[in-house]
């Protein structure tokens, strides 16, 4: 197991593990993904990324606001890895800028939405979810979204 850079393998809670498991069950979290949540950050997300793009600079951005979009509309059954082919020194300076371009902004929409969800019993893998979703708004850069079951170990986020 890699401990390098404060890296920590990701403890998931028996709800969260309840919804990502079985294909239905995964479906189900997803259907009230979508209504509850999704939808709202994805056009949070598509927003940010249509901004990002006015300018040649923020393309890179755009670009990574569009992925995350489509993360945050059917987030459960996949998992955020590093990205073993990425720079470190230049996703550290695309994160920095990144918080700065709205990674911030949508960061603190997933942490309030997360909190609302968790309000009610139903919503509270969802809440989670939400609130595990608001680290990789922060440092998107690096990493990468892929089918939860060829993750293993090396998952960062896991919803």
């Amino acid at each position: 197991m890699d401990y390098s850079l404060g890296h920590r393998p990701e403890r998931r809670s028996g709800l969260v593990r309840s919804v990502e498991g079985e294909p239905g069950v995964r479906t189900i979290g997803n259907v009230l993904w979508l209504i509850l949540a999704g939808f709202w950050l994805a056009i949070a997300y598509v927003a940010a990324g249509i901004a990002n793009c006015l300018t040649i600079i923020g393309i890179p951005f755009g670009i990574a606001s569009f992925k995350l979009a489509a993360y945050a509309l059917w987030p459960f059954g996949r998992a955020v890895i590093r990205n073993p082919n990425s720079l470190p020194a230049l996703s550290l300076i695309g994160n920095v800028i990144w918080l700065v371009l709205g990674g911030l902004a949508i960061a603190l929409a997933h942490v309030l939405l997360g909190i609302l969800l968790c309000i009610t019993i139903i919503g509270i893998p969802l809440g989670i979810a939400s609130i595990k979703m608001a680290r990789l708004a922060l440092t998107p850069f690096g990493h990468q979204v892929v089918d939860a079951r060829l993750a293993d170990e090396r998952a960062i986020v896991t919803v």
